[in-house]
């Protein structure tokens, strides 16, 4: 529910909600968009985000502040942008002032997520005398007053359904959400039927300038030009370019199949077991990082790191004797191997990465070269603007009614003002243009300096640079590696529990924590 929460409250791609009564009315329209395409018929589990773990609590709290504090740089430079323009004679329209929605709020123990659940309430039993597609459905509302974070919530439940005598093993279950979470999930429970719906991701969505509400450039490059008419008599002014999101279906059943392929070996030492082998693929990609831990330095997703770990365990595991996991839990002595063969080719990985980076500089330090050489030094500006075929009657295009005067007035009026910049456009009674001729600055941005890296991952003895530049120890201080090894490895042994059993006398330790933590803040 938290992936639907936050979208309808504070969209990206359309004008936000006014109030609170609009942002329930969109949830309820997601919600029944949903329930038509999915069609559920025996029960459908609203999950809303609870008391999450302590872990999650702290990435969460650093994610907030920061946005927080990105949030009040981008409205000083946005207001800072405004004077500039409007002390050139730009046009901006009237900044309106509106009360911003926080979504801070969108947490357990917030008046705005009280008020969800009742709204929730309503629209369920709405649903249910009303809507014939409801008819013998099972609904199920865990809102945020319930400890735990809503995909475990659903987890919990499948694994409880599946200990039940009368389950029924070809049961579809149907998941929606983002994160990329779900998917280990998904696999962990080992259901034969298991999808994933989300939202289709569209990258660089075209959104408006936060100054002047038009499309094709940001904040920092808004001219304050007046707005062009859009249709024939401006109808389409308040309408943005956009379109209704898209559903994708992720269907584990199919990525069973090929990690099946993928992890089949021959002469193992052991029976293959294709369920083992997920479940250690699912604890393997731990080290790529999750919502609990960081990814290790070496590992990089975009960099193959999934594939390599994939080889790295085939060639291990037959001298493992055995698979790295078991119902939850680990067995460290294998997994010691699969991490000291990855140490081994960590150096290389370095290095390569560092190859990768120097090359890419330099293909765009040739590029931006190719760019400037095809430029005109000069662009001018005011009455000799360039403007595109058919554009020149545009509105905001200037027109002159006697070129060959205009030009010569220009020209005079260079000769005669040795003051002004060569570079300045006049208008026809022989004023500078506002709008004049900008002699483009050189791109210096090869110049400039690059944060220091201290630790040089790519170059000998950067152990010993990371242990001091990380942590402000001798890397020779073995009692403090072993404290942070012991420290991931208890981590990794946490999050695969955490994924594999649900504790509820763990979610209630966290609760009493929550709760003292807000009266400690209040």
């Amino acid at each position: 529910m938290n992936g639907i929460i936050h979208p309808c409250t504070h969209p990206e791609d359309k004008p936000a909600p006014k109030n609170e009564d609009e942002m329930m009315v969109a949830i309820f329209e997601y919600i029944d968009r949903l329930f038509n395409i999915v069609r559920p018929r025996r029960l459908l589990y609203m999950a809303i985000d609870g008391v999450a773990p302590r872990a999650k609590m702290n990435q969460q709290r650093s994610r907030r502040f920061r946005a927080s504090k990105e949030g009040m740089e981008a409205a000083v430079e946005k207001q800072r942008v405004r004077e500039e323009i409007l002390a050139k004679g730009g046009f901006l329209p009237p900044e309106e002032i509106k009360e911003r929605f926080d979504s801070n709020c969108i947490t357990p123990g917030t008046e705005f997520m009280d008020n969800l659940a009742k709204c929730l309430r309503y629209y369920i039993a709405d649903r249910l005398n009303n809507d014939p597609g409801w008819k013998n459905l099972t609904v199920i509302l865990s809102d945020a007053s319930a400890p735990g974070e809503g995909e475990h919530k659903i987890m919990d439940y499948i694994r409880r359904q599946r200990a039940q005598p009368n389950h029924d093993p070809n049961t579809h279950h149907c998941l929606c959400g983002a994160d990329a979470d779900l998917i280990m999930l998904g696999l962990a429970t080992h259901e034969p039927n298991f999808t994933i719906i989300r939202e289709e991701f569209k990258p660089n969505k075209p959104k408006p300038c936060g100054l002047c509400n038009q499309f094709g450039h940001e904040v920092k490059d808004c001219e304050g030009l007046p707005r062009e008419k859009k249709g024939k008599h401006d109808e389409l002014a308040d309408s943005l370019p956009c379109a209704e999101g898209e559903f994708i279906f992720l269907r584990l059943n199919v990525l069973r199949e090929y990690l099946e392929r993928e992890l089949t070996m021959a002469s193992l030492p052991f029976t293959f077991d294709v369920e083992r082998s997920i479940d250690d693929w699912v604890f393997m990609c731990f080290f790529v990082g999750n919502d609990f831990l960081p990814h290790l330095p070496s590992l990089e997703i975009r960099e193959g790191a999934i594939d390599r770990l994939v080889n790295i365990y085939k060639n291990v595991v037959h001298k493992t004797g055995g698979y790295l996991t078991e119902s939850g839990y680990v067995n460290l002595q294998r997994v010691q191997m699969i991490m000291l063969a990855v140490g081994e080719v960590e150096d290389s990985i370095f290095k390569k990465r560092k190859d990768d980076e120097d090359s890419f500089r330099r293909r765009q330090k040739e590029k931006r070269k190719r760019m400037k050489r095809d430029q005109p030094a000069f662009s001018p500006g005011g009455l000799l603007t360039p403007h595109a075929l058919g554009s020149r009657n545009s509105p905001g295009s200037q027109v002159a009614s006697n070129p060959r005067q205009a030009a010569y007035e220009m020209r005079m009026q260079n000769n005669s003002s040795p003051s002004v910049s060569p570079n300045t456009s006049f208008t026809s009674d022989g004023s500078p243009s506002p709008l004049g001729g900008i002699k483009r600055k050189a791109d210096n941005s090869d110049s400039e300096p690059e944060p220091e890296d201290n630790v040089r991952l790519w170059e000998a003895g950067w152990k010993q640079r990371y242990y001091k530049n990380k942590f402000d120890v001798d890397a020779a201080d073995e009692k403090f590696r072993r404290k942070v090894v012991q420290s991931y490895v208890e981590g990794l042994c946490w999050v695969l529990r955490y994924y594999y059993q649900v504790q509820k006398e763990y979610f209630s330790l966290n609760l009493q924590l929550a709760i003292l933590g807000r009266q400690q803040f209040l």
